[in-house]
């Protein structure tokens, strides 16, 4: 072999071994391999399933869980409109018959937790709330979520149980809106969840009322009909309702369902 043509067999293998390499990192970084499950929840599970979706993907290797967190109404809405989703977890049951009653689902939803209201304020409560009550007063800038939005319905529901009636500054789509506008300072106190005020740590001080137990929300959650990976929205929905997705969301301050 002339020294002409071992260079070029020279170079030849060593292009080939640079082109191999460069494939296998490409795969390798990219996440060519992982399966993607989508699912949509309501905005007050943003913290709890999070921290479910890490636990799910350890468990589950070349899977990676994406959420969409947003109100419950806005995200049936998405859900009729075709977006592409694997599971729905939303903050009430009435938003739920929505999705059963066109059909979407994929098997009967579950109920995995419930919820109840809670007042929040700015850091040291400036405007001294002390009661559901003291939402009346026509001086105070109250944040509520939207009647159509779980969080807004229960707000409603509240009202009616107590006789108190609340003129809001604003009414928002989501309780991370809510808070949004309490912690920005725009509102002297919102109607949110429990778990929102205990996942906002220092960010607001809530303000318990004990008419809270009156008004009980209920979150369901099922596997949607169109999803291509219904095995694995069964195994997320398994794994909400076992004992490590039930142990997150009671440290979170939910009840159970």
């Amino acid at each position: 072999m002339t020294g002409g043509v071992r260079l070029f067999v020279a170079l030849t293998l060593s292009a080939a071994a640079f082109v191999a390499c460069g494939d296998s990192g490409n795969s390798d970084g990219d996440g060519g391999g992982d399966t993607t499950l989508t699912v949509f929840a309501a905005a007050s599970l943003t913290s709890t399933f999070t921290e479910m979706g890490k636990d799910f993907e350890a468990d589950h290797d070349g899977v990676k869980v994406e959420f969409s967190f947003g109100g419950s109404s806005d995200l049936v809405s998405q859900i009729q409109e075709g977006a592409p989703a694997d599971v729905f977890a939303s903050a009430d049951t009435a938003n739920m018959d929505k999705v059963t009653a066109d059909d979407l689902q994929d098997g009967e939803p579950q109920d995995f937790a419930t919820n109840t209201l809670e007042i929040a304020t700015p850091p040291g409560n400036p405007a001294g709330v002390t009661s559901f009550a003291d939402l009346a007063n026509p001086d105070l800038k109250v944040v509520v979520c939207a009647p159509e939005v779980p969080c807004g319905a229960a707000t409603e529901k509240m009202e009616a149980a107590t006789g108190v009636t609340i003129s809001p500054v604003s009414e928002e789509q989501s309780v991370t809106d809510v808070l949004g506008k309490v912690t920005s300072g725009e509102a002297d106190a919102g109607v949110v969840y429990v778990t929102d005020v205990t996942a906002a740590g220092d960010a607001v001080e809530g303000v318990p009322f004990p008419e809270s137990d009156q008004v009980v929300n209920t979150y369901p959650i099922v596997a949607l009909k169109d999803s291509e990976n219904s095995d694995l929205a069964q195994d997320f929905i398994d794994f909400v309702l076992g004992d490590q997705g039930q142990s997150i969301l009671e440290e979170a301050g939910f009840g159970k369902p």
